[in-house]
């Protein structure tokens, strides 16, 4: 994802709604211009040009592959970048919080936390350093940890298994459902043992997990569930955000999120007293709220120190301003897009639940079908995409399969906390398989950043055309690449 970043940031220019409405308009310009490109280009085979609803002109899908020395789809053209910041007035709040000299834990951070509650509709929030240790700290305050285990998906970050092996516990993987990139719910049942404790469903690239069937089968094994909805700011399931139906709910606020501080997470409840007991643990272990004790004494329970700052709290205030508005829009390109797209053949965008009420796009994913590519890699395609000007990558690789895990087992705490069958790594290795994941993650699945969601219809109709370029030439590059 850094590299990912990285490409999409070459330039840092401060990028503002004002500059959207500008370049729709320009775009506007394309519905004047059309009878001219066609009578400039009469009968050119399938190439045709389509007005989009914005007014924009669709590219004629013709000529040579970039990635073969043609032309590419988009020249002189950038995407929208990310973070966006108003020199104006966000530079402005958290200058004021600079000037303070007021900077560790304070009324801002407060601030911050009531809002996000409020946002998602929730009791309680509690900031943390980043999203990593909001689950950390979710599940050490629900006492999970040693001879424990909790259900987690493989198709996620890293993040979401550190979180139970940090706490001591055992992660159990369950396989993907490869038409929403979600956990499958029909598989988790077979996975629950008396060792389970907790399901940690994860609403992965922004996408709703089936929250209905998580809770139903929580409520049957007397599990809690703990959200990870780290990339799924005001996504929403059955009209209720998600992150606010489990046990308890954590998201990030790192860099490329759709709420970006650089590095930040909070943790969200509606039980009063888990929220106190993980504000007491995020602060050495102090007694809050609830969570009482003799203050004179110090601390009352095992802790550490993850607070946020106050900078932080100011820089998340700011972009929370345009948090929901920026997700309506790059949801409704995101549906423009997937019907643009969805006639490929090859080309499968992702799959919603039926009580998904709202989408949050931290990427925009597809699964990506080579037998209609004439046997064209994943790998090349993406680089033909990216010759085109419309870069995306392959996302994620088999998390259950990667060294950490080994790792961990071969550490002094889970030698002496767990028998060595529980620690066979080829005994894990098969009970963990998760054979519609490796699909995913190795043949299938391609990511388009969020902030390229900010961008026009037209912007989407380029994605659109590149794709449909290479489907066209694809036994050229595939012939040219075999050479």
């Amino acid at each position: 994802m850094k590299q990912f970043l990285n490409e999409m940031t070459v330039e840092k220019k401060n990028h503002t709604r004002r500059e959207f409405l500008k370049r729709n308009s320009l775009n506007g310009l394309g519905a004047f211009m059309l009878p001219a490109i066609l009578e400039k280009n009469p009968g050119k085979g399938n190439a045709s040009a389509e007005i989009s609803q914005e007014g924009s002109v669709t590219h004629l899908v013709t000529g040579e592959p970039a990635v073969l020395g043609g032309k590419p789809l988009r020249v002189g053209k950038k995407w929208p970048e990310w973070p966006i910041w108003d020199s104006e007035s966000d530079t402005r709040k958290v200058g004021d919080v600079l000037k303070s000299g007021v900077w560790s834990r304070a009324k801002i951070v407060t601030e911050f936390e009531k809002k996000w509650a409020e946002t998602l509709g929730v009791k309680r929030s509690l900031s943390v350093v980043n999203g990593t240790n909001a689950l950390i700290v979710s599940l050490n305050q629900l006492n999970i940890g040693i001879g424990d285990e909790v259900i987690v998906p493989p198709y996620t970050f890293i993040a979401s298994v550190a979180a139970i092996l940090a706490n001591g516990a055992m992660p159990v993987f369950v396989d993907t459902d490869r038409e929403t990139f979600q956990i499958d719910p029909d598989k988790i049942e077979a996975r629950i043992t008396s060792r389970t404790r907790a399901i940690l469903p994860v609403h992965i690239l922004g996408l709703p997990v089936d929250m209905d069937r998580i809770m139903a089968i929580a409520k049957k094994h007397n599990l809690y569930v703990i959200e990870d909805a780290c990339q799924a700011h005001l996504a929403e399931y059955n009209h209720q955000k998600v992150g606010t139906i489990g046990t308890a709910g954590c998201f990030s606020f790192q860099n490329s999120k759709q709420l970006p501080i650089g590095e930040g997470g909070a943790i969200v409840s509606n039980d009063e007293l888990f929220i106190d007991k993980c504000y007491s643990y995020h602060n050495f272990g102090y007694p809050y709220g609830n969570a009482i004790g003799n203050v004179s004494a110090g601390a009352i329970r095992r802790g550490t120190k993850v607070r946020l700052t106050e900078y932080q709290a100011a820089i998340g205030l700011a972009q929370l301003a345009r948090l929901d508005s920026d997700t309506t829009y790059r949801a409704e390109r995101a549906e423009y897009l997937k019907a643009k797209i969805a006639h490929i053949p090859g080309i499968v965008p992702y799959k919603l639940y039926d009580k998904v009420t709202r989408s949050a796009f931290h990427v925009f994913p597809f699964r990506y079908h080579k037998e209609a590519f004439s046997g064209l890699s994943r790998s090349a395609f993406i680089k033909a995409l990216g010759a085109e000007g419309v870069p995306a990558m392959s996302g994620y690789g088999e998390l259950q399969k990667q060294p950490y895990i080994e790792e961990a087992f071969q550490s002094t705490l889970y030698k002496r906390s767990y028998s060595k069958k529980q620690l066979d790594m080829a005994k894990y290795n098969e009970q963990n398989a998760c054979p519609e994941n490796q699909i995913l993650c190795n043949e299938e699945a391609v990511w388009l950043f969020h902030s390229m969601l900010l961008g026009s219809k037209s912007d989407m109709d380029d994605i659109a055309n590149a794709i449909e370029k290479i489907h066209k030439n694809a036994d050229k590059i595939k012939k040219s690449i075999q050479s």
